[in-house]
């Protein structure tokens, strides 16, 4: 009797492959989070429904990402499939390295927590960990190697484009609730600085993902050195503006922690704080991004 053989319904190396299995377990932990949460762990406020959400994104683009994959669908997405994974993936670990961090302190140092609830929250903060570590390892993964012909998102200055946008929002938050800026006019500029950095990033990003680069009157290179290099001038105006007009008393700034913030963990001057050290972590980011754009510019010509 012959021996029939039956076809692969779908492309198993999208499964069985070294990124098709840490896919997977992002795709694991990330289900076993957001179930320990929802089952016992529990979440309240802004916070809890951010790593929620964290989770709940990441676990769902992360699937569709496999099944495209694995149907071979690649190639009839709108978007650039070079660019697409890796940048979700440089998100999905800020996201979830950022959960990882405000949902233990939001929900586990209060000390209200005790008994079964504590011991599902701690469980749900170890596999939070391990979601970030797994999507981390894909970005390792998946990052252009050198001499390696790639999408520009895989290649460093491309990633730290998704850094950048994502410190922008942290900015953001802080800086609107409470409203800081309206203070002085300066602290108005760098909010200025803030908007207008983070919207020409995302706009390069949207770019590379939607294969639209072609659409820029100018040379794509050109562009991009460019718009770093104005980004760390106005991010070096801003790391200066910012800490004078907060914490100078000259200047209406405060120097010292009020005394009624004491009883809070997170007070609006600690805000001014976080606001200051944002900045000038983005305007290293910047630099160093300017630094590798020069440097694959230079390998071009």
């Amino acid at each position: 009797m012959p021996i029939q053989r039956t076809k692969s319904v779908g492309n198993t190396q999208a499964l069985t492959s070294q990124v098709g299995i840490v896919r997977l377990l992002e795709v694991l932990f990330a289900c076993v989070t957001f179930s320990l949460v929802v089952h016992e762990g529990g979440w309240h406020d802004r916070n809890g429904d951010w790593c929620m959400f964290c989770w709940c994104f990441c676990f769902a683009v992360t699937l569709l990402v496999l099944v495209v994959e694995f149907v071979g669908l690649q190639h009839r997405m709108p978007v650039s499939w070079k660019n697409f994974p890796i940048t979700f993936a440089m998100y999905a670990t800020l996201m979830c390295l950022s959960a990882s961090v405000i949902y233990p302190v939001t929900h586990i140092q209060n000390g209200r927590t005790t008994g079964k609830t504590k011991d599902y929250r701690i469980a749900a903060t170890v596999f939070s960990c391990l979601t970030c570590l797994a999507y981390s390892v894909e970005v390792t993964m998946t990052r252009a190697k050198p001499g390696e012909v790639t999408g520009y998102m895989a290649t460093v200055p491309g990633l730290l484009k998704v850094v950048e946008t994502f410190v922008a929002c942290i900015i953001f938050v802080f800086i609107s609730e409470p409203v800081s800026y309206d203070r002085h006019e300066a602290l108005k500029w760098c909010l200025a600085v803030y908007c207008i950095c983070f919207i020409l990033s995302l706009v390069v990003i949207v770019l590379c993902i939607g294969e639209c680069t072609g659409w820029l009157p100018c040379a794509f290179n050109k562009f991009l050195s460019g718009y770093t290099l104005l980004a760390v001038l106005m991010y070096a105006t801003a790391t200066v503006i910012w800490p004078i007009y907060s914490f100078d008393r000259k200047q209406g700034g405060e120097p010292r922690r009020p005394s009624f913030c004491q009883s809070r963990n997170f007070c609006y001057w600690d805000k001014w704080v976080a606001i200051a050290v944002l900045t000038a972590i983005n305007l290293l980011v910047y630099l160093a991004d300017l630094v590798y754009s020069a440097r694959l510019i230079f390998i071009q010509a």
